[in-house]
């Protein structure tokens, strides 16, 4: 398959993985169009075209040459110039690397990374929070992560791409979407009872083994391993952190465990105020376990995966059962 192929096959899997459902999904995209309809002529060329077709600000091709069959890709959680430049070099020796999929947003998604946070208001929503609430609570923090963006240099990694002819893409809330769902499969399946419980089943899962024996396993950052679980949820999607706010609003609607990659310090204050649990599965190894998921499929079409840039790499094909 070339790039692009790849790439909307990404999108695919996410979407049909989204929280939100791919009812709503589809109206998202069709919000876009119509937004882009009523734009004024003079205003059409700053809008971001790609967002007809894909719903995540945060995903997208950075550089592709348009014509490379991907046989090979050299991946990470985090790509920067030292992924590049080893690209290159194994291009030269005569491992072509066809494309580089990194996991974290580069440039254009970095840039619009907050305009993905929207999902999270039906995620909310469907957890009780009011939808006026959520809808509020979100639109503070997407614009305070714009504001933080917008002084960054995004387009160093990219320029250095291009110069080097490296195909770069990036697979971000697809993938956080892949993670969510099996995770939510999974709890639900075993039934943990409390804190405890689940904590051992986390361990239950290769990625999370590996980030323990790495210094950096689940933690109960809110709560006690006594506690028993209550109602619960996996929050994992959504582009970044949400409004620390949130976590008061979830007690008060019935949430008792969030089970999360990473917490805002203020956020955990919040909900141990709120008397919650809070469990951090791990970002690292959350986000390897989600690239895995789609890795995998591609390993089933026959594309050779290398693993770089922190990826925790398991398979969980039948042929092939190795970190």
């Amino acid at each position: 398959m070339k790039i692009k192929q790849l790439f909307d096959f990404a999108l695919k899997l996410g979407m049909v993985a989204d929280p939100r459902g791919l009812k709503r999904v589809k109206t998202y995209l069709a919000d876009a169009k119509k937004e882009y309809d009523d734009l004024r002529p003079k205003d059409k060329p700053y809008f971001y075209q790609d967002r007809l077709t894909n719903p995540y600000s945060d995903t997208g091709i950075t550089v592709d040459d348009g014509k490379t069959e991907v046989k090979r890709i050299l991946t990470g959680i985090d790509i920067d110039a030292g992924e590049i430049l080893l690209a290159s070099q194994l291009n030269e020796r005569g491992k072509k690397i066809d494309v580089v999929l990194a996991h974290h947003p580069i440039g254009h998604t970095m840039a619009d990374l907050h305009g993905n946070m929207d999902m999270l208001v039906d995620i909310y929503a469907d957890l009780g929070v009011p939808m006026h609430v959520a809808e509020k609570l979100m639109e503070d923090r997407a614009k305070e992560v714009g504001r933080n963006i917008l002084p960054g240099n995004h387009y160093g990694l990219v320029d250095m791409a291009k110069l080097l002819k490296v195909n770069l893409i990036n697979i971000h809330t697809p993938a956080d979407n892949l993670v969510m769902k099996f995770l939510e499969n999974f709890i639900a399946k075993r039934k943990p009872r409390t804190v405890g419980d689940l904590m051992d089943l986390l361990l239950e899962i290769p990625e999370y083994q590996e980030a323990k024996k790495l210094g950096m396993g689940p933690a109960i950052h809110a709560g006690s391993p006594k506690h028993r679980l209550g109602k619960w949820t996996v929050q994992m999607t959504g582009g970044t952190n949400p409004n620390d706010k949130i976590y008061k609003e979830l007690s008060r609607y019935g949430i008792s465990t969030i089970i999360d990659m990473h917490i805002r310090e203020g956020a955990r204050e919040i909900a141990t105020e709120n008397r919650m649990n809070v469990v951090i599965a791990g970002h690292i190894s959350s986000d390897s376990l989600g690239m895995n998921l789609l890795l995998d499929e591609l390993d089933k079409k026959g594309i050779e995966i290398i693993p770089c840039g922190g990826l925790i790499r398991v398979s969980r094909n039948k042929k092939k059962n190795k970190k």
